[in-house]
């Protein structure tokens, strides 16, 4: 299977085979895929990389794939923007966003992760494809299902924004919309994929979809130039995104691409936060919470990858915050305002976080900055609709401009 050597228990360190297995049967911990990062050194290179076509697979021998790619052709290598006048705003030197907004097709971060999943699900001859989502997740494995003519069901919770219904909806999947929060999915899916011979993208699938996190954090240090963020700021949901952006960056360590350290930080909005909670108490359980908030993207109240969050965090010396829901929505009309770019909530609370940080002089003015932005506010205008500013209507006559224009420079 390319250079992959197999699946290793991240508690135990059992190893297995790279089939269909995701969980560990001495002591139901969480597999992950391991690598031949030798032979990967003398099979490829970064000038290599640098010469592919400018999506995920550019990083193919770092991807858990036996063969050609199935789907993702378009997806990755999203904008890294160097953010001057947020950088003024925020009093800082060197700011970048990572901008996932948009990632094509669905304009989320998720098409890294489904793009490797259902690569792998096919291989592993999976022909009906499913998920637990909080929305994103359901709008990327909906339009990369359809592209192949596969099979899919997409579960949800009720409260999901209808947006993102509309953005699963429009493939034509099954949606099945659930009546209680992410966990309360997620736990049903777990379940169904027991009884029934579907590829879950994020359970039984698990150890290959997060695999495609990575390539969030390979394409920062290329953009950078090979170099690494001193400061990485990414938000927390079910904990996949952060644990495996410091494997990036620690495999290009590995093969010598790139030099440096960096420090990771977790955002989450303060009414679900259990990783920052117990990140703050000192504690390594993570107790799970019921979520309250308007970002919905990250609401989940029991994260699977929560203590690896933990363990990124205090390896690199970094830390984590909350954000209000008031904070995120002056985050996401701040980032707008001066980016251009337009996110959902998620990413308004890890710009809020970042901002925090700063404040609190645990990210230095003077260091670079990378603060990851993983979906597009389109999907979710119902939580900022209320802060815009109201339109005016008037007749196309000249004169009622005039007379409006006069009255509104006059106050």
């Amino acid at each position: 299977m390319g250079f992959v050597t197999g699946l290793v228990c991240k508690e135990c360190g059992h190893s297995y085979s790279a089939e269909r297995q995701y969980v560990c049967t001495d002591c139901f911990g969480p597999l992950e895929v391991a690598y031949d990062y030798s032979a990967i050194g003398r099979s490829t290179s970064r000038e290599q990389v640098a010469q592919r076509p400018r999506n995920l697979w550019r990083y193919k021998e770092l991807l858990p794939a036996d063969g050609p790619p199935a789907t993702g052709f378009q997806s990755g290598f999203t904008p890294l923007v160097r953010a001057t006048r947020l950088a003024q705003e925020l009093g800082v030197e060197e700011l970048y966003v990572k901008d996932d907004t948009v990632n094509h097709p669905t304009l989320s971060y998720k098409e890294r992760v489904v793009s490797i999943a259902i690569t792998r699900a096919l291989e592993l001859g999976f022909n009906v494809i499913a998920c637990a989502s909080t929305g994103n997740l359901a709008n990327s494995v909906s339009a990369h299902s359809a592209r192949l003519g596969l099979k899919c069901f997409v579960f949800v919770p009720d409260s999901v924004e209808p947006a993102k219904i509309v953005g699963s909806g429009v493939y034509r999947p099954q949606i099945v919309r659930i009546k209680g929060n992410y966990d309360d999915v997620n736990r049903l899916c777990s379940e169904i994929g027991g009884q029934y011979d579907w590829g879950f993208v994020n359970v039984n699938l698990r150890p290959y979809y997060t695999e495609g996190a990575k390539t969030f954090g390979f394409e920062i240090a290329e953009q950078m130039g090979w170099k690494l963020p001193q400061h990485t700021v990414l938000p927390t949901a079910g904990g996949t995104l952060l644990p495996k952006v410091l494997k990036a960056y620690d495999e290009l360590k590995t093969l010598g691409w790139v030099d440096g350290n960096t420090k990771i930080y977790a955002a989450q909005a303060a009414g679900c936060a259990p990783v920052v909670h117990a990140l703050h108490a000192g504690k390594d359980e993570i107790r799970p919470v019921k979520p309250a908030t308007i970002a919905h993207s990250i609401a989940i109240g029991n994260p699977a990858d929560g203590p690896y969050v933990l363990d990124s965090i205090r390896k690199t010396g970094g830390w984590g915050d909350v954000a209000t829901d008031e904070e995120i929505l002056e985050a996401i009309q701040l980032l707008a305002e001066t980016e251009g770019i337009f996110t959902e909530p998620a990413g308004g609370t890890t710009l809020a976080v970042c901002k925090k940080l700063i404040e609190q002089g645990r990210i230095p003015r003077d260091e670079s900055i990378v603060v990851g932005i993983t979906g597009n506010g389109y999907k979710a205008t119902d939580s900022i609709v209320g802060r815009l500013n109201g339109s005016i209507h008037l007749s196309s006559s000249l004169s009622e401009f005039q007379e409006w224009y006069g009255r509104k420079v006059a106050r």
